[in-house]
C-alpha cells in the first residue's frame, strides 16, 4: 500500500484521559501506520473556538486525508491531540474562563501523560490561532519537551489584526462571562470573515457538525487575552526550532507583527511560511494539502549537523 492510499484508510483513535490537579482532561492518539522508523510524535493543539477532534481528526465525504492525524500517522509520526479545559470531552466545570496560560498548563498535563504513555520526551507541536499562543507559551515554559514548534494563525502583539479588532468591540461582554455560545452560523462565519472561497461547502459543513456535536458554548478566556492581554509570548525565551505559519488572507495574524516576533527567535533552526491561498483555518481550506506539505517538511527536517 503506498502512502497516498494509507492515508485515505481511516485510522482507529484511542481516547485517553488525564488528570489536572482534579480536572479531567481527554486525549485522542493515533498511531504510526507506515512501516519504518518512527518520525516523531506530534502533539496537535486547537484554538478558541473548537474542540480537538473536529479540527484534527475530521472527516469530510469525497475529500481525501480530511484527517490531518491520519495523514501524518500513515507518514511515520505517532500523533496525539487533547481538548483543552473548557472544550470537548475535557472537564468544563470549573467558574473560569480557561485563558490562554490555563491552557499552556494543559499541555504540561498532556505531555507528561504522553511522556508516560508513549515514551516520547520531545515532542513536535503545532498550534492553530490561540493554540498556537498555548504552544508558545507551553515551549517558552517547558522548551525541554518540544522537538519543534509550528505556530501556524499565531498573533504576538496583535498589531495590524482586522478580526482582533473586531473582537474587541465586544471585549466587555466577553469579559463579563465565563462562556460564549457557539453554533453553525457562528461556524461558517470563521470561513466568511476573511476572504470567502477559501475553503468549499461540504467541508464547513462537516466541520459545523463535529464542533456542535460536541460544544454548544466555549470558553472566552482566550478571547479576553487575545484582545487585552498581548504580547503573552516572549520570542527570544523561545529557543527551540520554530515555523511561522501565515494564510495568506487571515485577519489575526499582522505580517508586519509575526516578522518581528520571527526576527526576536534566538534558534537559527526556523523558517517563515506564507500559505497562498489560505485564510484562517488552515486544515479546513481547499489548499490543505499544501498546509500538510509546510508541516511535513519542517517536521521531518533533518537536524542541522554544523552550527558554527
Amino acid at each position: 500500500m503506498d502512502q497516498g492510499t494509507a492515508a485515505r484508510t481511516a485510522i482507529a483513535g484511542k481516547e485517553h484521559w488525564t488528570d489536572k490537579k482534579g480536572v479531567k482532561l481527554f486525549l485522542w492518539e493515533k498511531p504510526q501506520t507506515s512501516a519504518g522508523p518512527k518520525r516523531g510524535t506530534v502533539l496537535f493543539v486547537h484554538g478558541s473556538s473548537m474542540a480537538s477532534q473536529p479540527t484534527f481528526d475530521l472527516k469530510v465525504p469525497g475529500r481525501p486525508d480530511s484527517s490531518v492525524m491520519d495523514w501524518f500517522a500513515a507518514r511515520g509520526f505517532d500523533t496525539w491531540t487533547m481538548d483543552n479545559e473548557g472544550y470537548g470531552r475535557s472537564d468544563k466545570s470549573r467558574p473560569i474562563n480557561c485563558d490562554i496560560p490555563n491552557g499552556a498548563d494543559d499541555l504540561v498535563a498532556g505531555t507528561d501523560y504522553i511522556a508516560k504513555t508513549s515514551g516520547a520526551k520531545k515532542l513536535l507541536v503545532y498550534g492553530i490561532s490561540s493554540g498556537a499562543l498555548r504552544a508558545a507559551l507551553f515551549a517558552q515554559r517547558h522548551p525541554e519537551r518540544v522537538a519543534r514548534l509550528a505556530l501556524d494563525a499565531f498573533v504576538w502583539t496583535g498589531e495590524g489584526s482586522p478580526t482582533l479588532a473586531e473582537r474587541k468591540k465586544k471585549l466587555q461582554e466577553f469579559s463579563t462571562r465565563n462562556r460564549r455560545p457557539i453554533d453553525r452560523a457562528f461556524v461558517h462565519s470563521i470561513f466568511d470573515r476573511d476572504h470567502p472561497g477559501t475553503a468549499d461547502k461540504a467541508t464547513i459543513e462537516a466541520f459545523a457538525d463535529a464542533i456542535v456535536a460536541l460544544d454548544d458554548s466555549v470558553p472566552t478566556g482566550t478571547y479576553v487575552d487575545m484582545c487585552s492581554k498581548l504580547p503573552l509570548v516572549d520570542p527570544a525565551k523561545i529557543p527551540v526550532p520554530t515555523i511561522i505559519m501565515r494564510g495568506q488572507w487571515d485577519g489575526i495574524a499582522g505580517v508586519d507583527d509575526l516578522v518581528e516576533f520571527f526576527k526576536r527567535l534566538p534558534n537559527p533552526d526556523k523558517q517563515f511560511s506564507v500559505m497562498a491561498g489560505i485564510s484562517h483555518a488552515s486544515f479546513q481550506q481547499k489548499n490543505y494539502l499544501m498546509v500538510y506539505h509546510i508541516l511535513y517538511s519542517f517536521f521531518s527536517q533533518p537536524e542541522p549537523l554544523y552550527r558554527g
